[in-house]
């Protein structure tokens, strides 16, 4: 890969990132999932991850700058894996399927995302620019034009608004924690408000 730069305009090759400083960043990556999925984010330090890593904790410092831009790196990796799912994946999820099942498909696998990244998500929401970043400018505009493809009709701006909110992070913990509720009811409540929007 390279880039423009330099005086002279020609291509400057982008530094490639060292064989230990990728397997590092690896492991490092592979442990913080595993001590959040066991313990949760909050309950996780960056001693936790230096250690389970096996590498001291000035290493990742040095590779994420904080824990906070652990998480957000962690985060975004996972949020490109779920967008190439739904944009170019198999069906119901991927493009060979009809659109309401598609709909219906991206709401039970975002609940399943949320479930397990909801510390982050969670984390991530309180500051307006990740909250309404990429990934949810991507997941709106991916919602709204399955809802059009549907039959959808009226605001479909503030019916993509109404779906995306029963996918928030700390609505869903609520519903999961304090509620009792089960994935599977969430997915079905989605399912339900998409079905009526599509007139189904």
């Amino acid at each position: 890969m390279s880039v423009t730069g330099g005086a002279s305009g020609l291509p400057v090759s982008a530094p490639q990132e060292r064989g230990d400083a990728a397997r590092n960043r690896l492991l490092l990556l592979d442990a913080a999932r595993t001590l959040i999925a066991e313990h949760g984010a909050d309950a996780v330090s960056m001693d936790d991850i230096a250690t389970a890593a096996g590498v001291g904790k000035g290493t990742v410092f040095r590779r994420f700058g904080s824990r906070a831009g652990l998480m957000m790196v962690l985060l975004d990796e996972d949020e490109h894996a779920i967008q190439q799912a739904f944009l170019f994946g198999p069906p119901p999820l991927g493009p060979d399927a009809p659109p309401l099942e598609r709909l219906l498909a991206f709401g039970r696998e975002r609940l399943r995302f949320v479930q397990t990244h909801r510390g982050l998500l969670s984390e991530a929401g309180r500051n307006p620019e990740t909250r309404y970043g990429a990934p949810f400018t991507v997941q709106h505009t991916h919602i709204r034009v399955l809802l059009t493809a549907a039959g959808s009709t009226g605001d479909l701006d503030a019916q993509a608004d109404a779906l995306l909110a029963l996918l928030d992070a700390d609505y869903v913990t609520h519903q999961l924690v304090d509620r009792g509720r089960t994935l599977d009811s969430l997915g079905d409540a989605w399912e339900s408000v998409a079905r009526k929007l599509c007139g189904k």
